[in-house]
């Protein structure tokens, strides 16, 4: 399959995405409010579908940076406390817009009605957006990944507040995934190929495939023919299994909800290496939001596998519960910057006499 036709054929990929994200929930519960008009997600993903056509994709992971327009801004410190009217959660791009708004419209309904605030659900493309509002206090809480958590904790304010256990599971993985009819055995046979990025910040979806690359002596600009972002785990999910691009690393949560749910597109790939384990993605809080309101949604999150009537919203997203998470879990992300921080000096300093 030549390039053009595979670049055609993304084209039409987005062009999918872009009528699917169109069918937002009609019906959303009363105290959940979302910051983005109707039209908001369709727009986005076709000024993503000019920018990546136009480019013929990237020739290096640093090339792509598509803007999108933002959602209603928010000025200021938010500055949340208990007697506040509304909790602005963001939830990081790990999946599109419309499974966010579907996997996690439930819960944070259940949330907001617990805490007696209305929830107003603010998203944005990448993770580096929401780490930024975080810590100006535009947004009070945050559903974001372990890349972002692990690298930012000091530099954003996050505060650890919950993380899911996930069938049994306090961890995670990356998993690298190729097309179920493509001979790829190793991350080495994906030399040369086009191989599909989430986020700059992901653990699972960038940094973990930087890492096992630096770990043969390679990097993405030069080990790969070409690499997009495609800013969700479930589009380059899509993406490896419709054969639009050669491979992915994705997060092992997302490959197996999908599998779990609706095995048709994980049916259509195959996974050739799974990471180390790191902490499952945490709930995080900005440093502005007031101690007690934190602690209260502390509270409400651990207790949610103890009420009926949340036994439906958890098993939708095939969470068990959530538990206080430890600092440690996040270590081995660390130790993964700290080494290719390393590499990428390694040339600098042997150059000095």
């Amino acid at each position: 399959m030549n390039e053009k036709f595979r670049l055609n054929r993304f084209k039409d990929f987005l062009f999918f995405r872009v009528r699917e994200t169109m069918r937002l929930p009609p019906h959303l519960p009363e105290t959940f409010a979302m910051r983005y008009p109707r039209g908001y997600f369709s727009f986005n993903l076709l000024v993503f579908l000019v920018v990546l056509v136009s480019s013929g994709c990237s020739q290096g992971p640093d090339e792509v940076v598509v803007d999108f327009n933002r959602t209603k801004s928010v000025q200021g410190a938010h500055a949340i406390t208990q007697g506040s009217r509304s909790l602005k959660v963001a939830v990081g791009a790990m999946v599109s817009p419309r499974e966010t708004l579907i996997y996690y419209g439930q819960l944070l309904d259940y949330l907001g009605r617990k805490l007696g605030l209305e929830v107003e659900l603010i998203q944005r493309k990448t993770y580096s957006e929401i780490n930024d509002m975080l810590a100006k206090g535009q947004i009070d809480l945050a559903f974001i990944c372990s890349g972002p958590y692990a690298a930012g904790r000091d530099k954003f304010g996050f505060e650890l507040v919950a993380a899911p256990q996930v069938q049994g599971r306090k961890f995670y993985h990356s998993y690298l995934i190729v097309n179920r009819d493509r001979p790829f055995e190793r991350i080495e046979d994906l030399r040369g190929k086009l191989f599909a990025f989430t986020d700059p910040d992901s653990n699972t979806g960038r940094l973990v495939p930087t890492y096992w690359l630096a770990q043969i002596g390679e990097n993405p600009e030069t080990f790969f023919k070409k690499t997009i972002y495609t800013h969700s785990h479930d589009n380059s999910l899509l993406a490896v299994a419709k054969g639009l691009v050669d491979g992915a690393a994705v997060d092992g949560l997302v490959w197996e909800y999908y599998h779990e749910k609706n095995p048709t597109q994980t049916s259509l790939t195959r996974i050739i290496r799974k990471s180390d384990p790191y902490g499952n993605p945490p709930v995080v809080a900005s440093r502005y939001v007031s101690s007690d309101l934190k602690e209260s949604i502390g509270r409400v999150l651990f207790s949610m596998h103890l009420d009926p009537a949340c036994e439906k919203i958890l098993q939708s997203l095939m969470i068990d519960r959530f538990l206080e998470p430890r600092e440690e879990w996040y270590d081995g992300i660390r130790s993964i910057h700290l080494a290719l921080a390393s590499v990428e000096r390694r040339p600098r300093d042997s150059q000095e006499p």
